[in-house]
């Protein structure tokens, strides 16, 4: 459909007839945040950017003290000093003690339900009041403000285990963990856009009043309740704001560090990210790593009821007391899928790794004289149309020697699936294995099911092998046409 503008100055008669365009006018101005950063970005901005881009030259223990970063150095060094010094001087209440646990659930909720589920990945809508409680909590993290997190993040997730990777798990253990805000980066982070972000007005309240905040609640907060309350003025500082905030830190760390070192890959193993209970338990629920790779806008991190995520839990209550909303999840077919998929391929790396029966086309067509002539030299037995070589096994046979070397030179179809004994799967299988021959007319009609061995009947096969050409002579039988 296409419209076509009037150049000219409408009347005033016709003025008082328009309608409102269909689409809005362009605005004359547009403001630079509101324009995404990622706009122009070419598709193939990695290879291009690693290829042209040079990164800064490597770290020496000459050039170290150019390359740190003395900030973030300041701030994940002074305050567990801070905290050791109080260990050894300063007495741990009990209220104190509570008070700390209580906060360390408070501020890393800020970072876990706030800047990595609400403003990094958008997984649900929270109200204005739970929006600045949020932006309070993650500032007593001190971990950088909501906009430079998320940007961060988005980047991680955009450019996961490449160079453009902020906090790259191929780097090793101590990088992504920490090394990566101790030193300049070798290279910029990929590209991530937040324009979304800077047009909230509690992003921006909390990007402007920053410092004040990550002070107040970072170290002060936490000092006045325990001073006020039950006057542990010094307790409060070292124990629920010094030492509190590194267990805090170290937290959030282990979601770039430990969840893409230990654990499984249900969903995915494309990449480093994985699932363990362990590593959930020590970011608050962020564990279950390989699961929100695979979906970030999900809420949760943990799909099963029984998998620790408080963060999850948190979340599931605000949206009951009506502080959240529009609680996103992925399609429970889709997350099937990915589960799916990695069971096969784990399957398959199983059944690559067995022997199975010879391939009928390997093996040579034997008419019955040739089978009978045959069997005076070796114990050959026939079943379901194929010759068996039962030399290594006839004096192991559990039902005795004699039940074999009766049918030596015979077909014993009918005594192997039931006329002597219904065989186990296991015998089945292990009868496949010594297959030599087929029998030339030998494949009875109505055994098309004891053919295949128990082991094969489930192959899992990868896509190529299941595609034929398009004239095969498989898509349909020879006494068919194409209406049957």
């Amino acid at each position: 459909m296409s419209s076509v503008v009037e150049t000219r100055s409408p009347s005033p008669q016709m003025k008082s007839v328009l309608t409102p365009p269909l689409t809005p006018p362009p605005r004359t101005a547009t403001l630079k945040e509101d324009v995404p950063v990622d706009l122009g970005v070419p598709e193939n901005y990695v290879s291009w950017t690693i290829k042209n881009q040079k990164p800064l030259p490597p770290i020496t223990w000459s050039s170290l003290y150019k390359e740190l970063n003395y900030l973030s150095l300041a701030i994940l060094t002074i305050t567990p000093s801070i905290a050791i010094w109080g260990a050894f001087h300063v007495k741990m209440r009990t209220e104190t003690f509570w008070w700390c646990v209580v906060y360390y659930f408070i501020t890393g909720l800020g970072i876990t339900a706030g800047y990595h589920r609400l403003w990094a990945h958008r997984s649900y809508n929270a109200s204005k009041p739970l929006e600045y409680f949020f932006a309070m909590a993650g500032a007593g993290a001190v971990e950088g403000s909501i906009r430079w997190w998320s940007r961060g993040h988005r980047a991680h997730h955009r450019y996961t285990d490449t160079e453009l990777d902020p906090y790259d798990a191929n780097k090793g253990f101590w990088w992504s963990h920490v090394g990566w805000m101790l030193v300049k980066p070798r290279r910029k982070p990929g590209v991530a856009d937040v324009s979304d972000l800077s047009k909230s007005e509690v992003v921006r309240w909390q990007h402007r009043w920053y410092l004040q905040l990550i002070v107040t609640f970072g170290f002060l907060f936490p000092t006045f309740v325990a001073g006020i309350f039950w006057g542990d003025w010094w307790g409060g500082f070292v124990y629920a704001g010094a030492a509190r905030l590194t267990f805090v830190h170290h937290s959030t760390f282990c979601v770039n560090s430990l969840a893409h070192w230990i654990g499984e890959t249900p969903f995915d193993d494309k990449h480093t990210p994985k699932d363990h209970m362990l590593t959930a338990f020590v970011t608050n629920g962020e564990g279950y790593h390989n699961f929100h790779h695979q979906f970030p806008t999900d809420y949760r991190n943990a799909i099963k009821w029984y998998q620790y995520d408080p963060t999850k839990w948190f979340i599931w209550t605000c949206a009951k007391l009506g502080l959240a909303s529009h609680l996103k999840k992925f399609p429970e077919n889709e997350v099937r899928k990915g589960q799916l998929t990695m069971q096969l391929k784990r399957l398959r790396e199983t059944q690559e790794g067995l022997v199975f029966a010879p391939d009928a086309n390997d093996l040579p067509i034997v008419n019955w004289e040739t089978f009978q002539k045959q069997s005076t030299k070796r114990p050959l037995v026939v079943v379901a149309g194929f010759i068996h070589d039962l030399s290594s096994f006839i004096d192991d046979h559990p039902g005795g020697r004699h039940l074999i070397a009766k049918n030596i030179g015979r077909d014993a179809t009918t005594a192997f699936f039931g006329g002597v004994y219904d065989h186990s799967n296991a015998a089945h299988n292990l009868l496949s294995m010594m297959r030599v021959g087929v029998l030339a007319g030998g494949m009875q009609h109505g055994l098309d099911d004891r053919i295949v061995p128990p082991s094969q009947r489930l192959r899992i096969a990868r896509y190529t092998e299941l595609v034929s050409s398009a004239g095969s002579s498989t898509a349909w039988s020879d006494n068919e046409g194409l209406l049957g």
